[in-house]
C-alpha cells in the first residue's frame, strides 16, 4: 500500500506560481512512478506529467509543457509539481498517482491516489 497526501494548492493570479507536494508513505517509494492529473469541473480527468520511478523519464501534456515541472525527492518520499505562469484554465483539482508500472499517461492505469489540492488562477 502506498499513502500519498498532496499540498500547496491555493488560490493565485493569473501569471503566478505555485508549488504542489505530493508526500508518500507505505512501500517504498523508489519503486513506483508517480503521476499528476487534473480535473475540472465537469471535465474528465486529465494527465499533467509524470516522472518514472527512476526519475530518469519524465513526461508532460503538451498544455504545461514549458510552464510545469516535476521532480522527486526520494530521500523525502516527496514529488513535486512547480507550475509557473498559470492560466485560469490550469483551474482544477490536482491530484497525484502512484504505479507500480512505468509511467503512462492513462489515469486508470494508477493504483494509488492522494485526496486532491484545489488550484484557482483568478484571470
Amino acid at each position: 500500500q502506498v499513502q500519498l497526501v498532496e499540498s500547496g494548492g491555493g488560490l493565485v493570479q493569473a501569471g503566478g506560481s505555485l508549488r504542489l507536494s505530493c508526500a508518500a508513505s507505505g512501500r517504498t517509494f523508489t519503486t513506483y512512478a508517480m503521476g499528476w492529473f487534473r480535473q475540472a469541473p465537469g471535465k474528465e480527468r486529465e494527465f499533467v506529467a509524470a516522472i518514472s520511478s527512476s526519475g530518469g523519464s519524465i513526461h508532460y501534456a503538451d498544455s504545461v509543457k514549458g510552464r510545469f515541472t516535476i521532480s522527486s525527492d526520494n530521500a523525502k518520499s516527496t514529488v513535486y509539481l512547480q507550475m509557473r505562469s498559470l492560466k485560469p484554465e490550469d483551474t482544477a483539482v490536482y491530484y497525484c498517482a502512484a504505479q507500480r508500472g512505468g509511467w503512462t499517461m492513462g489515469w486508470r492505469d494508477y493504483d494509488y491516489w492522494g485526496q486532491g489540492t484545489q488550484v484557482t488562477v483568478s484571470s
